[in-house]
């Protein structure tokens, strides 16, 4: 837990975000610490995977900053808030995230098919091209 007065703020996340992700590492779904078992500790593709990572004002379920990945586990709450994902979704994708969806029965019951899943998006995703940073010259 940091020390009063040296907290920093992460991506403009508030501090109450991060709480809530803090508590959210701690209380994962079975889907959640399936997939988790498998991402964590560089397993997938010598890959850096978080877990319940704060962006802004949204918590991610599992993120790779290396690909700007996004993965979301869904369970049948998310049946009832397609809306809200689908914006979300957009959102973060307005911001150069790239976002996959599974489903729990989807982690529980086929897991290999998962990470074979996001080991493909993660390989596309190197291959291909970055835009330029601000500032920076295109080579001919």
């Amino acid at each position: 837990m940091p020390k009063p007065n040296s907290y920093t703020r992460i991506r403009g996340t508030t501090p109450n975000v991060e709480t809530a992700a803090r508590r959210l590492r701690e209380d994962l779904t079975p889907a959640e610490q399936v997939l988790w078992q498998s991402l964590k500790k560089r397993q997938l593709n010598n890959l850096k995977f978080r877990s319940q990572h704060p962006v802004g004002h949204f918590i991610l379920d599992f993120y790779c900053p290396t690909n700007k990945l996004v993965i979301e586990v869904d369970g049948s709450i998310h049946d009832r808030q397609v809306e809200y994902d689908n914006d979300r979704s957009n959102q973060l994708k307005s911001h150069g995230y790239h976002i996959v969806r599974f489903r729990n029965d989807e982690i529980l019951n086929n897991l290999d098919a998962v990470l074979n899943c996001i080991r493909e998006t993660c390989d596309r995703l190197k291959e291909a091209p970055r835009p330029p940073i601000l500032g920076e010259q295109e080579s001919d």
